[in-house]
């Protein structure tokens, strides 16, 4: 698991430099006395067209961005820690005169002074406001499109699954639409696909096809074509943060990040059902322990075939419920409406059609970033 993005901010219990060409100022008309000054946001352009945002705000500083991303061509291997994000974030501030996020000791109710929300929370460190965990999944040459069509069958939680018509991409959410939840937003995507489609030509037009840039960047892409890499993301918002106690760093245990991306990496659990016909699933039922005979496990399957050809079901809400939680402990999720064209014979298994691995070796021709080169 490394960090794809991070939104950190930090208070200061002083005035901060001016380091944008326009400003503004708030000002109390009666006393002529300045309430705040605010800074526009602007971008720290960094090698290879990547960028992080930087906004200074009266006393608060505000970055965001992808820190595995800065200065380099590509982000496949990223830092695994925040302490290595936030370095690379202190460092581009030091060259604005501006000061270093640092941990937290305590948080304080803000007393209400200067116009602030009384019962506002006020660190004396720097707050996590957005936070993206990722791991690139192994599923093997050329299974990357059947594996996306099968986790995309799966709920997580609430969450549920949606394709996105190319079928590179799938996403979860409330109200499976592809649209994200104010607390959450996961998704898996076709890596190679994803280069090919953004790096690679971006990285062509700048430098040319002939470039170390662009060899470099085309044995990236191949790289994850041959293994079958499906990037594996969740964006952690800031409600969420503050709601699991992981928004002040220093003030948490950061093997908690580790754990909510574990059980985002078992949506494929699940899916286990290698052929659709009734007694194979019934018998999965029996296997799996889901039912103990041959006649509810029958029945039960009985209301798979029913969902897959649209009929309707034509018992009580209870009978169906326990018939949709029989089948959902074995990757067959009938709450939602078949979607044939991704509902095909399940054929994800753990070490059988697909052989599926969360630890992708790091090539030793990757050029990694500066602190994972320090590690090795």
């Amino acid at each position: 698991m490394f960090i794809d993005w991070l939104t950190v901010s930090q208070e200061h219990s002083h005035d901060l430099p001016v380091v944008c060409d326009v400003f503004t100022l708030t000002i109390d008309a009666n006393t002529n006395e300045v309430l705040s000054t605010r800074q526009p946001r602007f971008k720290h352009e960094a090698s290879y067209s990547t960028s992080v945002t930087i906004h200074v705000q009266g006393r608060k500083i505000r970055v965001e961005g992808n820190p595995s991303r800065v200065g380099r061509l590509d982000n496949l291997f990223g830092f695994s820690t925040i302490e290595q994000c936030v370095s690379v974030y202190n460092q581009l501030l030091a060259e604005y005169g501006l000061p270093g996020f640092t941990r937290c000791t305590r948080v304080d109710l803000r007393d209400g002074a200067s116009g602030s929300k009384s019962g506002d929370r006020v660190a004396d460190g720097a707050k996590i406001e957005r936070i993206d965990l990722t791991t690139n999944v192994s599923v093997g040459e050329g299974n990357v499109l059947a594996y996306l069509r099968g986790v995309s069958s799966q709920r997580i939680g609430h969450s549920i699954g949606f394709l996105y018509p190319n079928g590179r991409t799938v996403t979860w959410t409330p109200k499976g639409n592809g649209k994200g939840g104010r607390l959450q937003y996961r998704k898996g995507y076709d890596k190679a696909f994803e280069l090919d489609q953004n790096l690679i030509p971006k990285i062509k037009r700048l430098y040319g096809d002939q470039s170390p840039e662009f060899l470099y960047v085309q044995r990236v892409r191949d790289y994850c074509a041959l293994h079958g890499v499906v990037r594996m993301e969740q964006e952690l918002k800031n409600e969420f943060l503050q709601r699991e106690c992981l928004a002040y760093w220093g003030l948490f245990d950061e093997r908690r990040f580790a754990e909510l991306h574990d059980e985002f990496l078992q949506i494929d659990s699940r899916l286990k059902v290698t052929a659709m016909d009734m007694m194979t699933i019934a018998d999965k039922l029996i296997e799996e322990g889901v039912c103990k005979g041959r006649a509810s496990a029958n029945a039960t399957a009985a209301h798979a075939h029913l969902w897959m050809h649209g009929q309707p079901h034509n018992v009580s809400q209870r009978a169906f419920e326990t018939h949709a939680a029989r089948l959902n402990r074995i990757g067959i999720n009938i709450r939602n409406a078949c979607d044939t064209s991704r509902f095909a014979p399940v054929f994800v298994r753990q070490a059988r059609e697909i052989t599926k691995s969360t630890v992708l070796a790091i090539p030793s021709w990757y050029q990694r970033p500066n602190h994972l080169q320090v590690a090795a």
